[in-house]
């Protein structure tokens, strides 16, 4: 389909629908498919509607709960939106394994979320560096407007730090602002105090007699979403002896040695990282969507980490020592519990209640908690009955649905696949074998 539509931005939500389903079959049923997901109270649907640009209709993802997660000696319900059944399956199982093994630890390590302005100096940089302290002064004196509530909550800008990139581009230059934002992720006030950095300090290198007037050209004022300082550890560990049985048939010394082995792989090799990582992020990404974060922001930066010494690897690492199995995971990841959509979305609003109203460090932890609890379930899967067993189980009602499987025949269909491998082909025999019959 080609469409080009003009001024489509200036359209009411009407217009815009009718613009859209003009080109589809059955433009009517399309254009009330569309109003279906619509949300049934028209002030909360005026509020999502404003959540972005263009809005049409809303798409929904389930919303789920992962039970039982014990948290530094605290449980939690963690809610979960994701497609994907086998996360909050996987997440549910991990979480109630580890439960009465003292369940899943976590430190913050740090919170510090970086900012910077990038600039190209053409000029003599011993001149800019030897004033750099009267021009860091100048920039914390005129932001403090921006950052008067943030101070008072025990945040504000932590650090101004001029760096010279010359060597890898000619000119280019530099200010690396660290922040503490607390409860908030910080995005708008990070972004604020750097672009009055950025006019503060062209207003200052203006009033220098000895800087050339076209000396200084700013580029760009924009948070980072590496938050390297943004750190939480997660982790659980237990004597081997107690991971006996975790799998019928499977010691527990055989199964923390191919469990420690599996995550050695993920650690050199980075075809196998990605998706290690990836299934971390599967549990990460469902908690942050539940509460209104960014995960885009989250996973950006979890990758970037994974890398950062130069090799892509995994953010998880196994240990057997003295008899003790330990699984940790080390993450950064900037969240947020006031501010965006945590004030806005009726289930965020609901997310944040049932974990108890957290703090930003607390909910960096369960989010922290859900990815180890997946990744312990997906490798525990991999080393032992393979990942397609349970993955395709809970694909089960996907597959059914997708072969529009009557409900009268649902139930003999899960019981046939009880003790089976699904697939999409053998669920198929299988209906067709009852229809002939």
């Amino acid at each position: 389909m080609e469409v080009f539509i003009e001024g489509f931005s200036k359209k009411n939500k009407e217009e815009k629908l009718e613009a859209i389903t003009r080109f589809l079959s059955s433009p009517e049923q399309k254009l009330e498919t569309f109003k279906s997901f619509d949300h049934a109270d028209p002030k909360v649907q005026e509020t999502i509607n404003e959540f972005s640009e263009n809005t049409i209709s809303n798409f929904h993802l389930p919303f789920s709960i992962a039970p039982n997660f014990l948290i530094n000696g605290k449980t939690y319900a963690v809610p979960m939106v994701i497609e994907e059944s086998s996360v909050v399956a996987a997440a549910s199982k991990s979480a109630k394994f580890w439960y009465n093994l003292g369940g899943f630890k976590t430190e913050i390590v740090d919170t510090v979320k970086v900012g910077q302005v990038h600039f190209l100096w053409h000029d003599d940089i011993e001149k800019l560096k030897n004033k750099f302290a009267d021009l860091k002064q100048v920039l914390m004196n005129e932001s403090e407007d921006i950052t008067v509530n943030m101070r008072k909550r025990g945040g504000g800008i932590k650090d101004i730090v001029l760096k010279d990139l010359s060597d890898k581009e000619e000119g280019l230059m530099q200010l690396f602002v660290t922040f503490e934002t607390i409860d908030s992720m910080g995005a708008n006030f990070v972004n604020s105090c750097l672009e009055q950095f950025a006019d503060s300090f062209r207003t200052w290198h203006r009033n220098q007699p000895e800087f050339k007037t076209d000396g200084l050209e700013i580029i760009m004022s924009i948070l980072s979403n590496l938050t390297p300082n943004c750190v939480v550890k997660c982790w659980v560990e237990t004597d081997v002896k107690n991971l006996d049985g975790i799998v019928e048939g499977i010691s527990g010394a055989e199964f923390a040695k191919k469990f420690h082995t599996a995550v050695r792989i993920a650690q050199v090799d980075p075809y196998r990282a990605t998706t290690h990582n990836k299934g971390i992020y599967n549990g990460i990404d469902a908690v942050v969507l539940a509460t209104g974060n960014d995960f885009r922001a989250v996973e950006a930066c979890g990758h970037a980490y994974a890398s950062i010494n130069g090799s892509y690897t995994s953010l998880t690492n196994c240990t057997i020592e003295n008899g003790v199995f330990r699984f940790e995971l080390t993450l950064p990841i900037a969240m947020g519990v006031v501010g965006g959509l945590t004030n806005l979305h009726p289930l965020v609003k609901l997310s944040h209640e049932i974990l108890d109203y957290p703090n930003a460090r607390e909910l960096m932890g369960i989010a922290a908690a859900a990815g180890l609890a997946n990744n312990f379930g997906a490798v525990k899967s991999l080393t032992t009955t393979g990942i397609q067993q349970g993955h395709m189980k809970m694909h089960l009602y996907n597959i059914m649905n997708q072969l529009e499987v009557s409900n009268a025949d649902k139930e003999k269909v899960v019981c046939y696949f009880k003790d089976k491998n699904v697939s999409v082909s053998a669920v198929r025999s299988y209906v067709e074998s009852l229809e002939v019959a």
